[in-house]
């Protein structure tokens, strides 16, 4: 099975590595870049046949050989290529976030739905052990009901990040931690807790960076489920901590990162699963690791060839940016926003 890897910025290497990884069944086909000076750096972790490497989408577009592409390009150039692949028949693997604002991803994944293509979301961080753990063990009903949620992702970027190629501008990104970073940690939530009935928040640049958007987010959180919570976010934080996600509820509480899955019961008794060498652990822009990538290409496959939805799809990644927009706009109007009904 053949596949494109559209864009070839900081997050390639990653995907190259992934596909490398699984190169006996799914073929890089071609990579399409206005960077020609990427070319060999990305060649040099891929043990296949060399890529096509291109600047024109029309050799993906007709090239019968590859059936899906991975878009990592920045939000702003998304919207025409995805639906020039979409008319094609391409099944689509997108880099996060689905598009700048909501109402853009909602036209992406219309357009996706409308031609009959699968549209995948790399959400990567679903697919840490301690993760799949944290699912299985609230689907069981053991810990009774939600009752209290911590959502909590402390980052750091320099301010030589946000000085390059526009980042962190409404324009390319569509906003700053909450839609670049922070999501990841907030789909994994919503993947775990169900849908954010209404939210009051506060986002803000620190001192610390001169950028456009917010390198902080501080919000309260009212579920669906009638749990409450609380989400903090920011790039501001140096040393960057874990990103974490702490669930209390009525017979225990859990606290969810990369590295594990702690679980506390109301007996006192504490288990640790899920867990993962701190090597493996992404830290910062430089993603040297690539498995939890992989995990997520290997399910988008299997969504193909099997004609099922893929693990994290478009859809699904929606929910996301609804709620960080209505983030958005009770920072802007000082008051509780209400988000719509959800949407999967």
């Amino acid at each position: 099975m053949g596949v494109a890897l559209i864009g070839a910025g900081m997050i390639a290497k990653t995907h190259v590595s992934a596909l490398a990884s699984i190169c006996t069944h799914v073929r890089l086909a071609s990579i399409v870049s206005r960077r020609p000076e990427r070319a060999n750096y990305l060649a040099a972790y891929y043990p296949g046949p060399p890529p096509l490497f291109t600047s024109d989408l029309s050799a993906v577009i007709e090239n019968s050989d590859t059936v899906f592409a991975i878009v990592a390009t920045p939000p702003d150039v998304r919207i025409e290529l995805i639906s020039s692949l979409a008319q094609a028949g391409k099944h689509i693997l997108l880099e996060k976030p689905v598009a700048r604002t909501f109402d853009e991803a909602l036209n992406v994944v219309e357009i996706c739905e409308h031609a009959g293509v699968n549209l995948g979301v790399v959400f990567q961080h679903r697919m840490w052990p301690a993760s799949k753990a944290a699912a299985q063990l609230l689907a069981s009903g053991r810990l009774g009901q939600l009752g209290h949620v911590e959502i909590s992702a402390p980052l750091w970027r320099a301010q030589s990040y946000y000085d390059e190629l526009d980042r962190g501008t409404y324009a390319r990104d569509g906003g700053g931690v909450m839609i670049t970073q922070a999501i990841h940690t907030i789909d994994l939530a919503l993947s775990l807790t169900g849908p954010v009935k209404s939210v009051r928040a506060m986002t803000a640049t620190t001192p610390l960076h001169q950028m456009e958007s917010e390198d902080f987010a501080i919000a309260g959180l009212h579920f669906s489920s009638g749990a409450v919570g609380s989400l903090v976010a920011s790039t501001a934080s140096y040393p960057q901590g874990p990103e974490t996600i702490t669930l209390h509820c009525e017979n225990g509480s859990i606290k969810l990162s990369a590295a594990a899955l702690d679980i506390t019961w109301r007996d006192g008794h504490c288990e640790r699963v899920g867990g993962v060498s701190e090597d493996t652990i992404e830290n910062g822009p430089e993603l040297a690791k690539h498995e939890w990538h992989q995990a997520i290409i290997e399910d988008f496959v299997d969504s193909i060839q099997q004609d099922r939805t893929p693990a994290v799809s478009g859809r699904a990644a929606l929910e996301s940016q609804k709620l960080i927009e209505a983030i958005e706009r009770s920072s802007r109007s000082g008051t509780i926003e209400e988000l719509k009904p959800w949407l999967v």
